[in-house]
């Protein structure tokens, strides 16, 4: 069972806007990268609640969006990375 299964479908258009406003954040140089997981978490939270409801169920997809967010942007960042360090040794 992969992480995906467990979110509700109304939230996955949230997985595409948090990387997006991840990347904004990233450019942003007063903002450090550390508080970007922090920002996406409660802007996650926050829509999900404001769109979906407030309930238990609610917040926990809202967390799980974030986390999919997270973890596919680092998936991404460190395959192309380790793809091309990997060209760099040969």
């Amino acid at each position: 069972m992969e992480l995906i299964d467990f979110l509700n479908q109304n939230y996955y258009m949230l997985v595409p806007a948090l990387w997006v406003i991840g990347y904004a954040l990233k450019q942003t140089p007063r903002i450090p990268d550390w508080t970007i997981i922090w920002f996406l978490l409660a802007i996650s939270v926050i829509f999900g609640t404001i769109t979906f409801g407030f309930s238990g169920e609610g917040i926990i997809n809202g967390v799980i969006a974030a986390g999919v967010a997270v973890l596919g942007h680092q998936m991404f960042k460190q395959t192309v990375g380790a793809r091309a360090a990997g060209k760099n040794k040969k």
